[in-house]
């Protein structure tokens, strides 16, 4: 086989991603309910598939969560609509994004605030996070929201999450609620679990 002839049929095979994020936001997040036209715009504009290895490019726009290596994921795309649709975040906000250092979420979010920062769950757990922000994001699902974590919020500021309740998981909104917080819990979603934010297993007798 030529070369020429060889670059044409690996180009006809090459997945057409321009075409599946299309295919994604019309399949996956308008019949969802996620029309909110910033989201929509971001998502169209960020190529999922440079966020993956590349044995996993080709699955980057299937519903559902791609593992990355190293306890790292990518969460399916509804996920990160929901998020974003939920977070309404604005240009003048400092956000903060809390889970494993894929970059996408980041990507999807840094045009629509003012600053943005990420920070692993065992940077936050151990305090490492300076400053308080407007929102914060839970790139995963938590058992339980430790005070490390409500102490990276604004007063004002606004949480969003995945929370795992007797093995269902629910997107949830949080607000400061004293020195606490108020969780209201929304949608179902497919946002992988944090194991650093599990609930502390007590002594039974």
């Amino acid at each position: 086989m030529d070369e020429t002839r060889l670059m044409i049929e690996t180009a006809q095979k090459a997945p057409d991603f321009t075409a599946a994020r299309r295919h994604m936001i019309e399949s996956q997040l308008r019949t969802s309910g996620i029309n909110d036209a910033y989201v929509l715009e971001r998502m169209a504009a960020v190529p999922r598939e440079d966020f993956v290895p590349a044995n996993a490019r080709a699955a980057a726009y299937v519903d559902r969560t791609l593992a990355l290596g190293g306890g790292a994921f990518l969460a399916p795309p509804l996920a990160y609509g929901q998020i974003l649709s939920q977070a309404r975040p604005r240009q003048d906000e400092r956000a903060l994004i809390v889970g494993p250092a894929t970059g996408y979420l980041a990507a999807l979010l840094g045009p629509l605030v003012s600053e943005l920062r990420e920070a692993t769950p065992d940077a936050v757990l151990s305090g490492d996070v300076d400053g308080v922000f407007d929102v914060v994001l839970v790139d995963g699902a938590v058992e339980e929201v430790p005070a490390s974590l409500i102490a990276t919020l604004a007063p004002d500021g606004r949480l969003l999450t995945g929370l795992l309740r007797k093995g269902v998981t629910k997107l949830a909104l949080g607000r400061h609620s004293g020195a606490d917080i108020s969780l209201i819990t929304l949608n179902e979603t497919q946002l992988p679990r944090l194991p650093a934010f599990d609930k502390p297993q007590g002594w039974t007798f």
